[in-house]
């Protein structure tokens, strides 16, 4: 299978099924947050990834197998942009999905959920830097994910943490059921040669198959979209309503 079949298999037809059936989120139809927050998304989702996979790749981190790839750009094939792109709108496109069928009404009882959320991705992303000071070359790839999205995560919460608190079953369920697809999908890529992962560079432990990097990559990306887009759609404190106290 090549990195183009890849995608005209795993990505271009739930995208296409999904853009079929269109669903703007309840409350919010016709709203221009709700068109425009997907594209975004792709668009900080491009530039922001590109300068780090090349430098992985680069690294020799991971790379493709030669017959896989139509070209490449610096060094990363054209199909790896792609994916830049298609995994946003595959996970936004589900989060629409979440939102049409479910009524939303942020509310929340807690002040200090926030605090806790940005507190976590922050030590994930102090891990990561230690990782990349003290975790030798085999802490390399975890190393540079930790260091790369959480900081990004922890600053939603910090920005926001209310409305993502609120949101929590939301993130939960449009985070959780898209990483498991991609799970098994690059389970696949992995098996059938379309990219390799060094094991010099990777710690050895393993999530369902899958090293455990390449697990976190998918599951921090997803709620970087997932978090992103709904802070653009909900994303004002006063979207927030607070719990009524009950007697």
């Amino acid at each position: 299978m090549s990195y183009l079949t890849f995608h005209y298999v795993f990505l271009l037809p739930p995208i296409a099924l999904m853009a079929a059936a269109f669903r703007q989120p309840r409350g919010l139809e016709g709203d221009w947050r709700v068109r425009w927050a997907i594209p975004l998304i792709c668009l900080i989702a491009f530039t922001y990834t590109t300068p780090w996979d090349n430098y992985l790749v680069a690294r020799e981190v991971w790379w493709y197998g030669p017959d896989r790839v139509v070209a490449t750009i610096g060094y990363v094939p054209v199909e790896e942009y792609l994916f830049f792109v298609l995994q946003p709108i595959l996970t936004g496109l589900f989060l629409y999905q979440y939102l049409g069928r479910v009524s939303v009404q942020p509310t929340t009882d807690s002040t200090r959920a926030p605090w806790g959320g940005t507190l976590a991705f922050a030590g994930l992303t102090a891990l990561g830097a230690a990782l990349l000071l003290w975790g030798g070359d085999r802490g390399l790839y975890l190393g540079l994910i930790l260091a790369w999205a959480p900081p990004v995560l922890a600053g939603m919460w910090l920005y926001d943490g209310e409305t993502l608190w609120a949101l929590r079953s939301t993130v939960l369920a449009a985070t959780g059921i898209p990483t498991l697809y991609l799970w098994g999908a690059d389970a696949v890529a992995i098996h059938s040669g379309i990219w390799t992962i060094s094991p010099e560079y990777t710690t050895g432990w393993g999530l369902f198959g899958l090293p455990i990097e390449e697990a976190s990559f998918f599951l921090l990306t997803n709620l970087l979209v997932v978090q992103g887009v709904l802070l653009l759609l909900y994303g004002s404190h006063e979207a927030v309503t607070p719990k009524k106290a009950t007697a």
